[in-house]
């Protein structure tokens, strides 16, 4: 279900980097302007990219076997995807499951990512 893109104003300050506040709207029917401090939608801060991932999330009813389908895309790099999607909004995940770091790495491996020399050293790195 692809939606029309639409333009979003800037999150961070062009000069500084800062976060943006909302202070101003207007209605572009009568052209009545409303200018103070308002809240930002949580939802904002996520790409087109990412909101249409949660789209399919929310409409699978949490479903990850369809949101790995509709990404086209491995169990655990849907998962990767999610569980980033979910940082960025500042919501905390559960623990990691066991051997999820092996199944990632084995997949990057035959993505040719990375080597088995490598898999093999983050696997130490993690373990030990």
């Amino acid at each position: 279900m692809a939606r029309a893109s639409t333009r979003r104003p800037p999150s961070n300050c062009p000069v500084c980097s800062s976060r943006l506040a909302l202070t101003r709207l207007s209605c572009p029917s009568c052209e009545t302007e409303l200018s103070g401090a308002f809240a930002q939608c949580e939802f904002c801060v996520l790409s087109d990219e990412e909101r249409d991932v949660l789209r399919v999330f929310l409409a699978s009813r949490g479903n990850m076997k369809e949101l790995e389908r509709h990404l086209g895309v491995s169990y655990p790099t849907a998962r990767a995807r999610f569980d980033g999607l979910l940082t960025k909004l500042g919501i905390e995940r559960g623990p990691v499951p066991p051997g999820a770091d092996r199944v990632q790495l084995m997949e990057q491996v035959a993505r040719g990512e990375i080597d088995i020399d490598e898999a093999l050293r983050r696997l130490e790195t993690r373990e030990g």
